[in-house]
């Protein structure tokens, strides 16, 4: 259990105990303003621990904007990206010319997120010592660390291989005329009968959807985490 007391200078002090062994009043009343970091009462009633928190130790206003720009920029990207883009691109522009823009815009979307991700695992671990993160904090920075592992991956492994997969794909496919029709419906006779002729185009069609469903489980992933992340800090504001 935790509790906030305030010392004589106005300053934040954290009273932790476990069992009867520790009576937060007779802790209180023992240490006084509580200015260390530690305090010798522990010593005589184990359990207690106390640790000062000064109130220059809270996330200024600025690091509060700056922590809220960066993970509403990261879930506009991915809801952009993941839900709208995409499916926009393939309906309206060739087969060949969508995978073309995908690969440019992939990694430099990956990246993006990955700084986002970054320095909002940066900011939230600086204001929230491990010894003392709650059940909600330590989900939070959780899926921090989660996210930036996954974003990580796709940006430095499965994007790369994808889109030099693709590559090799559309050069056999244009030897066949293939790749200038929009949303790829109506050709997929075509394309299967190349799969069944060439080994080659088979085993890269074969990895090219292997690495891009992971990498589509990896994102998706990601916007959970993101989007319950920022739902924790929707909650904690107290007025719109």
């Amino acid at each position: 259990m935790t509790l906030p007391l305030l010392n004589s200078e106005g300053g934040a002090c954290l009273l932790r105990w476990s069992g009867q062994s520790c009576s937060p009043a007779r802790c209180c009343e023992e240490v006084g303003d509580c200015r260390g970091n530690s305090c010798a009462v522990g010593a005589a009633w184990p359990g207690c621990t106390f640790r000062e928190m000064s109130m220059e130790g809270e996330p200024s206003g600025l690091i509060r904007i700056t922590q809220l720009f960066l993970l509403s920029t990261a879930w506009g990207m991915q809801i952009w990206v993941t839900f709208i883009s995409g499916f926009v691109l393939f309906r309206t522009v060739s087969r060949h010319t969508f995978g073309l823009v995908q690969g440019k815009l992939f990694p430099f979307y990956f990246y993006t997120l990955l700084g986002c991700t970054f320095l909002n695992l940066a900011i939230f671990a600086a204001y929230h010592p491990w010894e003392f993160l709650s059940t909600r904090e330590t989900v939070q920075i959780t899926l921090f660390l989660i996210c930036f592992i996954l974003v990580a991956t796709n940006a430095s492994w499965f994007s790369q291989v994808i889109t030099k997969t693709m590559l090799k794909m559309q050069e056999i496919e244009k030897e066949h005329g293939l790749g200038q029709e929009v949303g790829g419906s109506g050709q997929r006779e075509v394309y299967q009968l190349l799969k069944e002729k060439d080994n080659k185009y088979r085993h890269l069609r074969q990895k090219f959807f292997r690495f891009h469903g992971l990498s589509s489980l990896c994102n998706l992933a990601c916007v959970i985490c993101t989007g319950v992340n920022l739902a924790f800090i929707a909650l904690q504001l107290e007025s719109l």
